[in-house]
């Protein structure tokens, strides 16, 4: 199958694009920089510059792949300065989100492009209300913390465009927090540097549940969707959402880190503002049942526990996490 990816070269797009290579597909990826293409062309596709928020430039890339699917992966997250100004550091991404996705399906339907598969999120946009965890069906927060309501419009847009696109059998995918290789979790990443330094503290009793999925996992998810599904929205994530107080703490020992320190909410507010806040205390999990059903995928890292160990962790402490 022609596969175009849009976004090649971010955290998903670089575990995607070999694994789709590998299952027998012809890819076509996109990325903002010209010298990341001979990176795209070692993953063995075909590379392309282009511009998401380019609406003439996307339709033309677009055309001449000529796709049967389409993998919308754009962002611009290449870090997260400040959770105190949180739709600030998000605007680029949230007009990828917005426009961008747009241009995309517009891009698709004008083609005839037979499936279109996007990123969008679950976590912190979940209803911070009622159980724990939370499906596909309990929607979007309708009070999300003020400096969250632009990214979350984003989101919604991206969703409601994608899934409304005619002609196009279309699947919103919400991946849950990822760790793994280039992400915030993992070495070199903004989380795990900062537990690593003890700089991230567990915020007041630190109740917020957290669902992670493993980059590769996510990689596999999405490839599924592209060869195959029903349409809908499906939340992507391990099978073990958890507490902060719970996860945290794992972390840092499996890395070798001193154990986290603790901040009362109302300094932490002062430090990371309430977006901070909330997601340390009060966002809910989410659950991936809808995506084992239907999508027929199964998490190769059906938790984190496991996947911390086997990431991070040291061979003494691989062979205790097994044995255990």
């Amino acid at each position: 199958m022609k596969v175009f990816v849009a976004g090649g070269t971010g955290a998903v797009g670089s575990r995607l694009v070999p694994l789709l290579v590998n299952r027998g597909h012809d890819v076509v990826a996109t990325t903002r920089s010209a010298d990341k293409i001979p990176a795209l062309r070692a993953m063995g596709a075909d590379a392309v510059v282009v511009d998401g928020l380019d609406r003439h430039a996307i339709e033309a890339a677009v055309r001449a792949a000529g796709p049967e699917a389409i993998s919308h992966q754009m962002t611009a997250l290449a870090s997260m300065r400040s959770l105190k100004h949180f739709d600030r550091e998000f605007a680029l991404t949230n007009r990828l989100r917005a426009e961008g996705s747009q241009y995309l399906v517009a891009a698709a339907v004008a083609v005839g492009v037979r499936r279109l598969v996007a990123q969008s999120y679950t976590g912190w946009p979940n209803p911070r209300e009622g159980g724990r965890v939370k499906t596909e069906d309990d929607g979007l927060d309708p009070a999300p913390p003020r400096s969250m309501c632009a990214t979350l419009d984003a989101i919604r847009t991206l969703e409601r465009t994608v899934m409304t696109a005619k002609g196009i059998n279309p699947i919103v995918l919400r991946y849950g927090s990822f760790y793994g290789p280039g992400t915030p979790v993992g070495p070199g990443g903004e989380i795990f540097e900062a537990v690593r330094r003890r700089r991230f503290p567990i915020v007041g009793r630190g109740t917020g549940v957290w669902s992670f999925v493993h980059i590769d996992d996510v990689a596999l998810a999405t490839a599924m969707a592209l060869e195959g599904g029903p349409p809908g929205v499906y939340n992507i994530v391990d099978d073990d959402p958890a507490e902060v107080s719970v996860w945290l703490p794992e972390l840092a020992r499996v890395i070798d880190a001193r154990s986290p320190a603790r901040v009362p909410e109302w300094i932490a507010q002062l430090m990371i503002g309430r977006a901070g806040v909330s997601m340390m205390t009060s966002i809910r999990g989410s659950s991936n049942a809808k995506a084992r059903r239907l999508l027929t995928w199964r998490p190769l890292y059906p938790t984190w526990r496991d996947g911390f160990s086997r990431e991070f962790g040291t061979p003494d402490r691989r062979t205790s996490a097994g044995e255990s």
